[in-house]
């Protein structure tokens, strides 16, 4: 059974500028300096929260006067910490899709590259902040990837790949991936995330295609995984116009998923749908099981130190059993 996801607040103090915003303290930067890990978060609360990219932080905020405040403080809080910063910048948190934009620079050098390197525990990522709304890295995915590396997988399904962090870390524990995201263009910036850790991207497979058209195929050729990722957006438009709702369609999606996951396979479902509570997802597996006439445990990772519960994607592990 998953455990109960809790604010972890041990690492929070409280902010003087912005009194619902809590840094992470310095005892736990020190612990990401130790683990080689370059890409957390400095801050949450309010509505807005602080990331740590390398180099970099990023602001996210709903309203331009917490950036502002936020942008002052930071600069205080970095300088107290000595943590070198070179630039700032600010992403809007929209209501909808379609209003989301690329992050923008608030200070620094704007003649530096925008695209740059950060370590999650010594793995490498490259981040792009001209790319779009999202940047390259989903921080709250973090225990999950180090779950699936410590695994040690032999083949793992990565659907709605994105920029293929989870294969990444799969790759270094030895793995063969299939790689499955409708958008060309993030595949195409995969190349670097594997070459950075010295992984040649030509032995492993991506797939520009949508997922609902893949798993079918994949089932209809035999191939089976022992690991499978599931971490859908709230809504996209598949092949031939398709619509997919994580709300609607993340049940079917996890059945299909079934069809090709070997005996004793680990599947990540995870969502960012405000909606879906970790015991929807618990329920929502049980019915895809006893559908596909399969038996699992369920397990989710504790709570990051750096990103309260309610901040994070929902995420659990179903544990196949034969």
């Amino acid at each position: 059974m998953p455990r109960g996801r809790r604010q972890n607040s041990d690492h929070f103090r409280g902010a003087s500028a912005t009194p619902s915003l809590r840094w992470i303290e310095p005892a736990l930067l020190e612990a990401f300096a130790v683990a080689q890990t370059s890409a957390h978060r400095l801050a949450s609360g309010g509505g807005a929260w602080i990331e740590r990219l390398g180099d970099d932080v990023l602001i996210n905020h709903l309203e331009e006067a917490t950036r502002d405040l936020l942008h002052f403080e930071l600069q205080s809080w970095t300088a107290n910490h000595a943590l070198p910063i070179q630039r700032v910048f600010a992403r809007f948190l929209p209501r909808h899709n379609e209003d989301r934009s690329a992050p923008e620079l608030l200070s620094g050098d704007a003649a530096l590259p925008l695209i740059s390197t950060v370590s999650e525990e010594g793995v490498r990522y490259q981040l792009d902040f001209s790319a779009g709304y999202s940047v390259g890295l989903f921080l709250d995915q973090r225990a999950n990837r180090r779950l699936l590396r410590r695994s040690t997988p032999r083949r793992v399904l990565n659907t709605f790949a994105y920029t293929c962090s989870f294969s990444v870390v799969a790759a270094l524990a030895g793995a063969e991936t299939v790689n499955v995201d409708l958008s060309r263009k993030s595949l195409d910036r995969v190349r670097a995330n594997f070459e950075l850790n010295a992984l040649d991207p030509k032995q492993h497979r991506f797939l520009a295609d949508d997922v609902l058209d893949v798993l079918p195929r994949l089932s209809r050729r035999g191939e089976t995984f022992d690991a499978i990722i599931l971490d859908p957006p709230t809504f996209s438009r598949g092949n031939r116009g398709r619509r997919f709702q994580v709300e609607k369609d993340l049940e079917s999606l996890l059945v299909a998923a079934l069809e090709v996951a070997t005996p004793d396979a680990r599947i990540l479902l995870s969502t960012n749908f405000a909606r879906l509570a970790l015991r929807d997802l618990e329920q929502l597996a049980r019915y895809a099981l006893k559908l596909s006439r399969r038996t699992a445990s369920f397990h989710s990772e504790t709570d990051l130190p750096d990103i309260p519960a309610e901040l994070a994607a929902r995420t659990l592990w179903l544990m196949l059993r034969s």
